[in-house]
């Protein structure tokens, strides 16, 4: 479901833009009157309910993982519906995303059954996590207060550095909640205690923080450059803080946990290969400005400067905002 919004937002943008009726770079809202840009939201809608909901039944580091596959069926989508060839390239990083995320499903721990919003809390305030939860508050107000106004818009790092280690938080308090709801709508009210709500304004805190610096982040540098840094970035310190405050690979084989590591780092390749190749028909068919330089050359270009300032090769304003789709619908 949430892969099909980028799709169907593309659709529906291309003629409307044609039309002159459409142009959200410049501040047109004229495409809320849409009934097919609705039917893109609803689906991203459903499909993000659909995966708060899987927090709650699955551990995180198996959830968050698939999250590549949203990426893949939205680059396929876009194959036959948009009529955007995938590069050769682009298709082997499809095939090691799917590879990976089949390695993770077999060797994934098992979701320890959890009574009581109270059990969570002791979790969270075990002395292990804890500890993380501190590195990542003073690592964020470092990267906020001192390094983001002098490097924000030179170094990549900065912003998505910041979102990434505000989104493991958020997904642990995700978790939390959506582990309390099912429970109530069990019939075990957990909204009568505070650390459910506590977790609800950790949730809103982390996601509304996450989201600014995403935006500086997409504003400042190069789509192509923000997705796959903050993919990778995003889901390793998911992962990890999955590890601390829920003892994932707890029980588990050596065997189990080097094979989901491995599982990851396929994952993770097939991403950064699916981005950095994406663009590449555009570029050889002359309908976009001509391509960008590689991931690696523009991560060493002066010290990192990828200000859309310098770029001359900028894709449309339109493309942008719906590659923002492609990008939150990883959170």
């Amino acid at each position: 479901m949430v892969a099909c919004c980028p799709v169907v937002l593309r659709f529906m943008l291309s003629p409307a833009t044609k039309r002159g009726t459409c142009s959200t770079g410049v501040g047109g809202f004229a495409y809320l009157l849409e009934p097919l840009w609705w039917t893109g939201m609803i689906t991203m809608i459903v499909g993000e309910i659909a995966n708060f909901v899987a927090y709650a039944f699955a551990p995180a580091v198996l959830v968050t993982p698939l999250g590549a596959l949203s990426i893949i069926v939205s680059a396929v989508l876009a194959h036959f519906i948009l009529k955007e060839r995938l590069h050769s390239l682009g298709i082997l990083g499809c095939v090691m995303c799917i590879a990976g995320s089949m390695v993770i499903v077999i060797h994934a721990p098992q979701e320890r059954p959890i009574t009581s919003v109270q059990e969570i809390w002791q979790k969270a305030t075990q002395i292990s996590f804890l500890l993380y939860v501190a590195l990542v508050i003073v690592l964020v107000s470092v990267l906020v207060f001192h390094f983001s106004p002098r490097y924000g818009h030179s170094n990549v790092l900065i912003f998505t550095g910041i979102c990434s280690l505000m989104g493991s938080l958020s997904v642990m308090s995700v978790k939390a909640l959506g582990t309390s709801l099912k429970l109530t709508f069990e019939g075990n009210n957990q909204l009568v205690y505070p650390e459910t709500w506590f977790f609800m304004l950790v949730v809103l805190t982390c996601v509304i923080t996450q989201m600014n610096y995403l935006n500086k982040a997409l504003d400042t540098f190069n789509t192509a450059v923000v997705s796959p840094i903050y993919y990778v970035m995003f889901t390793t310190l998911t992962i990890l803080a999955s590890v601390i405050m829920f003892k994932d690979w707890e029980g588990q084989s050596g065997g189990s946990i080097i094979s989901e590591i491995c599982g990851l780092i396929v994952v993770l390749s097939g991403t950064i290969l699916l981005h950095a190749t994406k663009d590449y028909d555009k570029s050889t068919r002359g309908t976009y400005a001509p391509l960008s330089p590689t991931l690696s050359t523009r991560l060493n270009n002066e010290n990192g400067e990828m200000s859309k300032h310098d770029e001359d090769d900028m894709a449309s304003s339109e493309d942008i905002c719906l590659r923002r789709h492609e990008l939150f619908e990883q959170v």
